[in-house]
C-alpha cells in the first residue's frame, strides 16, 4: 500500500465518519454533504457519478447512507475502501446511540433536547428539498420527456392521491426501461440502415 492511497483511505473514512456525525434524517441528507466533499471540493467522483450510486444505494436493501458509503469506497479503492467507508459511517451512530442509551432518561425529559431535535427536523426536511430540486435539476436537463414528467407525477400520487410507493416505483422501472428499449431499437434500426 503506498502512500497517495494510505491518504485517500485516511481522507474517506474521514469524510463519511464526518458526514454520518453531521447529518441527521436518513440516508438522502448525506448526498448534498458527499457532492460538497468528494465531487466539489475532491474531485473524486462525477456528479452523475454520485447520483448513480444513489439510486443503486436506494434500491438495496439496507440503510442508504451505509450502501452508499460502501460503494463510494468500492468504487474508489476496492474492498478495502468499501470496508474502510461502511466503518466510517456506521461509528458515529454507534457511538451517539451508545451515549443516548446511557442516559436515555435524562434525554427523554429534557426540553432543551426536545426542542433542538424539533429544529433537526425542519433542517432535514430542507435539505431532502435542496435534494430533490437539484436531482430535478439534473433530469431536466437531459431534456427526457418521460423523466420530466414522471417527478411530478410520482410527487402527485404519492401525495395527493396516497398511491403506494412500490407501485410508483415499479411503473417508472417499466416505463423507464420500456424507453430504453425503443431507444435501443431505434438505434438499432439507423445503424442497420
Amino acid at each position: 500500500m503506498n502512500y497517495k492511497n494510505l491518504k485517500l483511505y485516511f481522507s474517506l473514512f474521514k469524510v463519511t465518519f464526518s458526514v454520518s456525525c453531521f447529518s441527521f434524517g436518513g440516508g438522502y441528507v448525506i448526498i448534498p454533504l458527499l457532492r460538497k466533499y468528494l465531487v466539489e471540493d475532491m474531485k473524486l467522483l462525477t456528479n452523475d457519478e454520485l447520483l448513480d450510486m444513489a439510486a443503486v444505494a436506494q434500491s438495496s436493501p439496507g440503510a442508504i447512507a451505509v450502501n452508499l458509503s460502501s460503494l463510494i469506497g468500492y468504487r474508489l479503492l476496492g474492498k478495502l475502501g468499501a470496508i474502510i467507508t461502511c466503518i466510517g459511517t456506521v461509528l458515529p451512530p454507534l457511538l451517539i446511540l451508545s451515549v443516548i442509551s446511557i442516559f436515555y432518561e435524562a434525554f427523554r425529559s429534557n426540553t432543551v433536547i426536545s426542542a433542538i431535535l424539533k429544529g433537526m427536523e425542519a433542517g432535514v426536511a430542507a435539505t431532502i428539498v435542496d435534494l430533490v430540486i437539484d436531482m430535478s435539476q439534473d433530469v431536466f436537463k437531459e431534456k427526457n420527456f418521460l423523466l420530466s414528467i414522471l417527478v411530478p407525477f410520482s410527487f402527485v400520487a404519492s401525495f395527493f392521491f396516497n398511491v403506494n410507493v412500490l407501485f410508483i416505483i415499479l411503473l417508472g422501472a417499466v416505463l423507464s426501461f420500456g424507453q430504453a428499449y425503443i431507444k435501443k431499437r431505434r438505434l438499432g434500426d439507423i445503424r442497420n440502415d
